[in-house]
């Protein structure tokens, strides 16, 4: 009877102890609280953590211990409360949706994508999803979440972006166009998007749309660097722009002197918009950096031909022929078109 009378006496201690823990995990919970809401987070972690001393099992604490250390932006720690939470309460879809997003902002893709894949709520996980595929460059399934995400929030400039992206990865340039313009539009701070639809606008021919976009992306901030004038010269020409994209090809090649594939562009672009005089310049130049240029000789014996001078340029093609046997192949392909 003694020995039943102690164990129940023991029973009762550990149920009070278990009780006091609780009212003093609770009440250092609430002061934690108060200093969330007043922004003062460090204190506000210090009471949570607190809490969790006496009641190890607090989802509540954890869930806004980590809120407070996302505020103070240290999402490792804050992945940890909620890691702690979850496995406490496994289905819990809002510490599935906070932990998400931290493994997708701190690019552990797989790890937000089999989240995603678990979270029920209304939360668009199609977002997530196709963000991450496109990370882990599975560029069908990516598109399919993206798509879907899009449906539900068309106005979401990021989805667009790199729905855009997918399909210029995907190499299919003109289903891409529409994105970026989406995107651009939702958007227009972002100087490197601007700049990369110019370039696919050139590379989709459209050269009117390529020079505005390349144009706009440097009133933007993007750098004037050597690539970029090179771009917005060629684009120039192709637009039209024939003294504008001189200029700033020429500008580029006196920074690069041996690059003869300036001069060569110029030469064949503006032959290919029927500019034959001012072609006959840049061959020039190429045959003076090097005599033996049969490329070079070929194209000015083009340019005669065009020009009217054509016994002129044919003994210019022949000469460039004999220079360069590779040439001999864009006679025939001339003679069989």
């Amino acid at each position: 009877m003694k020995r039943l009378l102690i164990s129940f006496a023991f029973i009762c201690g550990s149920l009070s102890i278990q009780a006091a823990d609780k009212d003093s995990a609770y009440f250092y919970f609430n002061k934690g609280l108060q200093e969330r809401q007043e922004g003062r987070y460090m204190s506000a972690t210090r009471l949570f953590e607190t809490a969790l001393q006496y009641d190890e099992t607090y989802v509540d604490a954890l869930l806004e211990n980590a809120t407070c250390y996302l505020e103070m932006k240290k999402p490792e720690r804050a992945r940890v409360c909620l890691e702690k939470a979850i496995s406490i309460q496994p289905d819990n879809q809002k510490i599935m949706v906070e932990l998400m997003n931290i493994y997708f902002n701190g690019k552990q893709y797989q790890r937000s994508l089999e989240l995603a894949s678990k979270v029920k709520t209304g939360v668009n996980t199609d977002r997530i999803k196709g963000l991450c595929l496109y990370q882990m460059e599975d560029l069908a399934e990516a598109e399919k979440y993206l798509k879907k995400s899009l449906a539900a929030e068309p106005q979401d400039a990021e989805v667009n972006y790199i729905l855009a992206r997918t399909y210029l990865d995907m190499e299919d340039y003109h289903s891409a166009v529409p994105y970026y313009e989406a995107a651009i539009k939702l958007d227009d701070s972002r100087h490197q998007r601007i700049y990369e639809l110019g370039i696919l606008y050139y590379t989709v021919n459209n050269y009117a749309k390529a020079y505005e976009m390349i144009l706009l992306a440097g009133t933007k901030g993007y750098p004037a660097s050597n690539d970029y004038n090179e771009n917005l010269g060629l684009v120039s020409l192709y637009a039209g722009e024939y003294e504008r994209g001189e200029e700033l090809l020429m500008a580029v090649w006196k920074r690069k002197p041996n690059n003869k594939d300036i001069l060569r562009n110029l030469a064949e672009v503006l032959y290919s918009k029927g500019q034959y005089d001012r072609s006959l310049v840049y061959c020039q130049k190429l045959l003076e950096l090097d005599a033996k240029d049969g490329k070079a000789l070929y194209q000015a014996g083009l340019n005669f031909q065009k020009s009217g001078q054509k016994e002129r340029g044919q003994k210019m093609c022949d000469m460039a022929i004999e220079m360069d046997s590779s040439l001999a192949g864009l006679r025939r392909k001339k003679e069989i078109m």
